[in-house]
Order: C-alpha cells, then sequence, then structure tokens
C-alpha cells in the first residue's frame, strides 16, 4: 500500500513577506505551509522540490486539472496572435466561440434553452446576479436559501450562506433571507419538503412569499450534503407553485464534479436559473455565468455590469474545454468510473472506523465526526504528500476534490495516503487500529 509520495525533507518556506504584507485573512495556507512554483496535471510542486498530490483542485476550479496541454496552447495561440484580452461586453471572436460551442455541446444535447448573462468574475458575482434577477421579475423581496448552504461573500450572497463564521464578517444585517432545513437537516425521519410547503402555505407562519429558491444539489462547502432527486424535484415544484424561480447554484457542483455536465441532469427538473463560475473556464481564469430561462431576460441595457465580464482569455480556455471534454461521454464516463471507485473506497475507510461518507459524484468525503479529528488527518496527509481539506459547519468532513482527469493508479495512490491518515489519527487518538 503507497501510503506517502516522495518528497524531501519539511522545509518551509520564508513567509516573511506573507507575514509583513498580506492581510491575515488567508486561510489555505496556514495548513498548506509550502510555496508552490509549478503546476501539472494531477500535482503541484513546492519551490523545495516536492511534489504533491492535489484532492483539493482550487476547491473544484482546476475539474481539468493543473495546465491542460490542449487548453495552455488554446490559450498560447490566442495571446500569439494578438487577441482580445479584455472586452467589456463588447462582441469577440472569442465570446462568439465560446457561445456557440456552449450552445452545440452543452444546452442543446440537454434540451436547455438558456440566455447566458457575463458577470463579474466569480462565483459570488453570479449569484449576486440571479438574487437580482429573480426580484426584479417577481416583485418580491425574500429568497429562501437552506441550512448549510454556502453561495458566496458578497452581501446578496453572503445572506443566502447560512455558515455564522463567514456571515459575521458582514457587519451589517443580511436581511431578506429565510434558510429552510434542507434535505435530511432534521434526520432522515423528518420530511424538509413538507415543512417548508406547510409554512408556505400557512398565512400566519410569519414566512413572506418568496422571490427565488436557492439550493446546492450537493452542498460542497455544507459538507456535502447530498440532496434526493425527489427532495429536488418537490423544491422545485413548491417554488413553482408559489410563484418562486428555482435557482441552482452549480458553481462548485457543475462542470461535472457531480456527474453530467450539470448536477442536476438527472434530477427530473430543470432550474429557472443556474449559476456556474470555478471549472468554467476550464484553467483557472476568473470566468461566472447566470443562465436563465429567455422570458426572464428583463434587464435593461446596463442594468447590471461589471468591468471583467469579458475576460477572453477565459472565452478561450473554456471553448477549448467544451471541445476536448465534451463532444462525447467519453469524459462523462470516465468521470462516472473515479465516482463508483471514489465512494466504495471511502466507504471502505469509513467503515473501519465506524464513520459515514457523504457526497455523490467527485464530491465526496469521509465525516470524522468532528473538525479537530478532520483537521489532523488533512495534516497527516500533507505529510505524505497530499493536498486536502475539510468542509462542514464545523470542518467536520475530509473533503475529496481531485482532479476529473485523475487516472485509477493516482486516486488509489491518494486514498492510501487517506486511509493510512485516518489510522493514524484515530489511533493515536483512541489507542485502536481500525477493525
Amino acid at each position: 500500500m503507497i501510503t506517502t509520495l516522495p518528497n524531501p525533507t519539511d522545509t518551509r518556506p520564508d513567509t516573511a513577506i506573507y507575514e509583513r504584507r498580506e492581510s491575515v485573512v488567508r486561510s489555505y495556507a496556514r495548513s498548506i505551509p509550502r510555496q508552490f512554483g509549478r503546476a501539472e496535471n494531477v500535482w503541484m510542486f513546492d519551490s523545495q522540490g516536492g511534489r504533491y498530490l492535489d484532492f483539493l483542485s482550487g476547491c473544484s476550479t482546476l475539474n481539468y486539472g493543473h495546465n491542460h496541454p490542449v487548453l495552455k496552447q488554446a490559450l498560447l495561440d490566442y495571446i500569439s496572435a494578438d487577441g482580445i484580452a479584455h472586452g467589456l461586453d463588447l462582441h469577440t471572436d472569442a465570446k462568439a466561440a465560446f457561445l456557440d460551442t456552449f450552445e452545440r455541446l452543452i444546452l442543446a444535447p440537454r434540451g436547455l434553452d438558456y440566455r447566458a448573462m457575463f458577470t463579474g468574475p466569480t462565483g459570488t458575482n453570479a449569484v449576486e446576479a440571479a438574487i437580482k434577477l429573480a426580484r426584479k421579475v417577481t416583485g418580491r423581496e425574500l429568497v429562501i436559501a437552506f441550512t448549510n448552504g454556502f453561495h458566496g461573500m458578497t452581501l446578496g450572497a453572503l445572506a443566502c450562506t447560512g455558515n455564522a463564521a463567514k456571515r459575521s464578517g458582514a457587519g451589517v444585517p443580511l436581511p431578506h433571507v429565510a434558510h429552510e432545513p434542507y434535505d435530511g437537516y432534521h434526520g432522515d425521519g423528518v420530511d424538509t419538503a413538507a415543512l417548508l410547503e406547510r409554512r408556505l402555505s400557512d398565512p400566519s407562519s410569519g414566512l413572506d412569499a418568496p422571490a427565488a429558491f436557492l439550493v446546492e444539489t450537493v452542498q460542497g462547502e455544507g459538507g456535502l450534503n447530498a440532496a434526493s432527486p425527489d427532495w429536488l424535484r418537490r423544491i422545485a415544484d413548491i417554488a413553482k407553485r408559489h410563484g418562486a424561480l428555482m435557482i441552482v447554484d452549480d458553481i462548485q457542483a457543475g462542470c461535472g464534479r457531480a456527474g453530467g455536465f450539470f448536477s442536476f441532469e438527472t434530477m427530473g427538473f430543470t432550474p429557472d436559473i443556474v449559476t456556474l463560475a470555478k471549472s468554467l473556464s476550464g484553467m483557472g481564469l476568473p470566468f461566472a455565468l447566470t443562465l436563465f430561462r429567455p422570458e426572464l431576460d428583463q434587464w435593461s441595457p446596463g442594468e447590471h455590469n461589471g468591468t471583467f465580464r469579458g475576460n477572453n482569455h477565459a472565452f478561450v480556455t473554456a471553448t477549448a474545454a467544451l471541445r476536448h471534454f465534451w463532444s462525447d461521454d467519453g469524459f462523462e464516463q470516465h468521470v462516472l468510473q473515479g465516482s463508483r471507485l471514489l465512494k466504495a473506497r471511502l466507504e471502505t475507510i469509513a467503515r473501519s472506523h465506524g464513520l459515514s461518507v457523504r457526497g455523490r459524484g467527485m464530491m465526496h468525503g469521509i465525516d470524522a465526526g468532528s473538525g479537530e479529528v478532520a483537521s489532523a488527518v488533512t495534516a497527516a496527509c500533507f505529510t505524505r504528500g497530499l493536498i486536502i481539506e475539510t468542509s462542514g459547519a464545523r470542518d467536520e468532513v475530509v473533503k475529496i476534490l481531485a482532479p476529473l482527469v485523475i487516472d485509477e493508479a493516482q486516486l488509489m495512490a491518494g486514498l492510501d495516503i487517506v486511509e493510512a491518515s485516518f489510522s493514524e489519527v484515530l489511533t493515536a487518538a483512541y489507542g485502536v487500529a481500525a477493525e
């Protein structure tokens, strides 16, 4: 069993410049104390020559791995030809190519008819546009979000986010959002969709008529809670019957991460609005998109805009990614096989320690029971050459976000490290080895 990847002695980088000039708000660098200079495919390399298997993937921003050669070459060719880099919302060759390819390879085969709105460059910008549009179209203010949801750090998206630590940074009230229980929040015996329907149907519940429901099919930052298809269909039906729009935040779960290009493809409903970002550009370039039914396109020109809504370099790499990975079902089948291997292996590891597995597709993890244990496991993984992080309300879930292009041998090598690290941490904590 492979439990450690070859790395040099634990030599930490000189962090003086970061301590002197970078805000203490930084977080990932605290648990991953290296300075990185190069990355390729599923690997990251630090300035001391260490090699690390990446099971973080930029929080699902690098689904196609680091510096994929096809995407890299497309960008190099475009830059060499003096292609437009920044174009606001002007018509450009790069934007036209992306829209044509997205329509042909993604929307049309799935029977989807969405208008595309290029927002500011990050996921929170896409969410802000989605909830702003829902309020504009419906004339209502309230957005129904769900417990453990995460939607971004700007004020509108943050109001829809459940995490208290994130919300506390706002410094102002975060109104006009109701946080209702997600699927399974009260345990298997409580039907949270029925509870929501009852609240909305009761004129004395105190719940105003909503403009929209905002939901993740799999809650990435909230602990890899995966909603059932039945629950999602019922939530979509409740939204429709009460005159609200159904928004799916597919920023982390989309672009193949939870299965299919969109995470809702096999769920039996079609959202009114969808938000995308993270792996949309394919190469880590900032790119966010809000999709919505054509009849909802009720903006006035310039009513919602942003300086960097025309990142043509991201259009180029996104188009290359769509053409390379989504022209047929080969990539989807590869991801499906990887998902099966990942789930089965994690269930074996979890079962040996009396723990449980969460998630769907290639976004699975193990509930370690506490943030302390999960953090110890990820630290042990790092010493063995694996970059991995936690999620959940108390950071209690060890979260696997391996690049979707990973091969079986690389995936199993990383999971060997996860298994060894769980055994090390739990044996030290409780004095018993795995069963």
